[in-house]
């Protein structure tokens, strides 16, 4: 139960996280490099004052983490923030879980993870119901917007498949946050000639890496040592339908019998590929 609610909470703050990018950016309300780097900056700073303060004694931070994380989270970051400024919402969101699916099954599959039938069928019954949301909307993607994203959903999968089985959350992702945010900052000075900032846009960037960043990642990371790579990855196809009822919900967007009906069949395909045989077995 306690992982459910976990995930759960992590996945409604990845599907805020692409509302406040898509207002942010679809507003042109500050450029997509400045969003990353006050995004990693803001939520490295957020949580490394966190995990000061859950720490039991008064020595100086001591947070986890490494740097192929931090760059994982780097590189996820900038291509998602780059990528929307030329890919419509459904492409992008086809491209990234479609990326991270590939990547967290493959790997769940040379580590030597057993796939049963229902997890087959689930996973493709997610990604049909996935793709069946976004069709209408399809046309011929960017194709520097489309190799950014895919390279975004590459580098989320690689990010949660090194989450797994962490002990201590919150001060590995302090650290990994820690990491991300001098690359950030590096690849801001870069463009600098291209920075854009308004009030608005930077709020929405510090909610997004102290809130549905830093903290939802905290979650994410405890929540994947209960999970295997492969629940993992079809569960996150959920983040595209709980995105659309967001926008329904704060952009004023329409509800349609599509999004419904892709819903039922993402929700089905999870749930089929998530929930283990024997927790559904009655007790004899």
């Amino acid at each position: 139960m306690i992982v459910a609610i976990l995930t759960a909470f992590t996945l409604i703050a990845f599907a805020a996280n692409s509302l406040l990018c898509r207002m942010a950016l679809g507003g042109n309300l500050i450029d997509p490099v400045s969003f990353t780097a006050i995004r990693l900056v803001s939520g490295a700073v957020a949580l490394a004052t966190l995990s000061h303060m859950l720490s039991k004694s008064n020595a100086p931070l001591n947070t986890g983490g490494s740097w192929g994380s931090g760059f994982a989270l780097f590189a996820y970051a900038t291509a998602f923030s780059l990528a929307y400024k030329s890919l419509s919402t459904g492409m992008g969101a086809l491209i990234l879980f479609g990326a991270v699916q590939v990547t967290m099954i493959g790997a769940a599959l040379k580590s030597g993870e057993n796939l049963r039938p229902a997890q087959w069928a689930g996973s493709a019954a997610a990604v049909g119901g996935l793709i069946y949301l976004v069709l209408p909307g399809l046309s011929a993607p960017d194709p520097i917007g489309a190799l950014l994203m895919c390279c975004a959903g590459i580098a989320w999968g690689v990010y949660s498949i090194r989450g797994r089985g962490v002990s201590a959350p919150v001060p590995i992702t302090a650290g990994n946050f820690l990491r991300s945010a001098p690359m950030a900052l590096i690849a801001s000075g870069a463009a600098l000639s291209s920075v854009h900032l308004e009030r608005s846009g930077i709020l929405l960037a510090l909610i997004s890496g102290i809130v549905t960043s830093g903290l939802g990642y905290v979650l994410w990371y405890r929540a994947l040592r209960s999970l295997t790579t492969t629940q993992a990855s079809v569960v996150q196809l959920l983040v595209p339908v709980l995105a659309a009822f967001g926008g329904i919900t704060f952009l004023s967007e329409h509800v349609s019998v599509r999004l419904i009906a892709a819903s039922t069949l993402i929700l089905g395909g999870v749930a089929m590929a998530v929930v283990k045989p024997d927790s559904v077995q009655g007790h004899t």
